[in-house]
Formats: C-alpha cells, sequence, structure tokens
C-alpha cells in the first residue's frame, strides 16, 4: 500500500488518467466498428464516410497517447485496403 503522500496522489491520478483512456479507446473501438459494419454490409460509400470519421479519432487517440502511432497507421490502411476491395 502507498504510504508516502507523493505514492497517494499518483494512485489518484493514474486512476484518473485510467478512465480518460478508456474512454477514447471506447469512442475510438466505436468508430472502427462502424467502418467494419459498413463494410460488411458492401456499402462503399458509408464505409468511406465512416473512415472518414473514424481516422481522425484515431489519430487523436495518438496524439493523446491512447494508441501508438504505428497502430494506428496499420489499422487505418488494412480498414482503407478492405474499402477499396469493395469497389
Amino acid at each position: 500500500m502507498a504510504n508516502s503522500p507523493q505514492a497517494r496522489k499518483r494512485i489518484r491520478r493514474n486512476a484518473a488518467r485510467t478512465e480518460v483512456l478508456g474512454a477514447r479507446r471506447s469512442a475510438i473501438r466505436t468508430f472502427v466498428k462502424k467502418v467494419e459494419s459498413a463494410i460488411a454490409s458492401g456499402d462503399s460509400a458509408a464505409a468511406k464516410t465512416a473512415l472518414k470519421e473514424a481516422q481522425p479519432e484515431m489519430q487523436r487517440g495518438v496524439a493523446k497517447g491512447v494508441l501508438h502511432k504505428n497502430t494506428a497507421s496499420r489499422k487505418i490502411s488494412r480498414l482503407s485496403a478492405r474499402i477499396a476491395a469493395l469497389g
């Protein structure tokens, strides 16, 4: 258990930060799921617009430290390739 005041503060700050990052990660996943469902339905136009909405959110996640830059780039690239294969 943390005994020093700075360790107690660190625990509080970590808990708050975990909530914020978890919420942002959840939002990113929701945007990606919208893209994937549009791809699954075969609607190229809807998939493109969904990707256009998801891309800035993923980049924002990179800036905030939720995702690694290469992870976001890889996910965007793979979704783009799947959309291009649609039509």
